[in-house]
């Protein structure tokens, strides 16, 4: 008979650049001047990045990306008119255009050229992108996640990650939210449906130092 071998279910267990990945979302110039502890996040991110760089964690940064108006179809338009709360679909402003400023990493997170940066115009950064590709093709188990936002952008990214049987890791105090309340919500979503590890930065730092 064969022995059954524990799945992990601690942080230490799934913490190890042989295992996991950090998925830096969204952290763009655009979004950030809209966070209101912008400033916070930001800090927290490096402090998390500085250590995942440190101990080989795979880095790969995800980055909204708008369409122009003439490649907008139905869905993409009604969405747009939806976030900027405007009713004439003459009015539509893409905000992350590639090139603008908005649609850049804050600086202090620069990504390096052994970095990965992934453009998308969804919300789960697996839909649509080659992140599981990656992530599989390292063979890699798990992921952690921090950035913005937990509410339009995190818990996607956290629920369809569960659904391709990785394990996700949420580094709770550096995910920003536009919507407190929303961002509660999301929360207690990700804990009641059990799959996902979350955690707080120093819990991350330590064990990727252990690493």
């Amino acid at each position: 008979m064969h022995s059954i071998k524990h799945p992990g279910k601690t942080i230490g267990d799934f913490c190890r650049p042989d295992q996991m990945a950090l998925v830096v979302y969204d952290m763009q110039i655009g979004i950030m001047r809209q966070m209101p502890d912008g400033a916070g996040i930001t800090a927290r991110v490096l402090s998390i990045l500085t250590a995942a760089r440190a101990s080989n964690f795979p880095v790969i940064f995800m980055r909204h990306m708008s369409m122009p108006l003439a490649l907008m179809g139905a869905f993409q338009r009604r969405q747009a008119m939806a976030w900027q709360r405007i009713d004439d679909p003459t009015a539509i402003k893409p905000w992350f255009l590639r090139g603008s400023e908005g649609f850049e990493i804050v600086p202090e997170l620069q990504p390096r050229c052994d970095e990965a940066v992934i453009d998308k115009i969804t919300f789960s950064a697996f839909e649509g992108t080659p992140l599981s590709i990656i992530l599989r093709d390292l063979g890699l188990t798990s992921f952690a996640i921090c950035g913005v936002a937990t509410e339009i952008g995190i818990e996607p990214t956290v629920r369809h990650g569960a659904d391709l049987g990785l394990v996700p890791l949420v580094i709770s105090d550096a995910c920003g939210a536009g919507h407190a309340e929303a961002a509660e919500r999301s929360f207690a979503n990700m804990a009641f449906m059990g799959d996902a590890l979350i955690c707080q930065s120093a819990d991350f730092i330590a064990a990727a130092r252990q690493s």
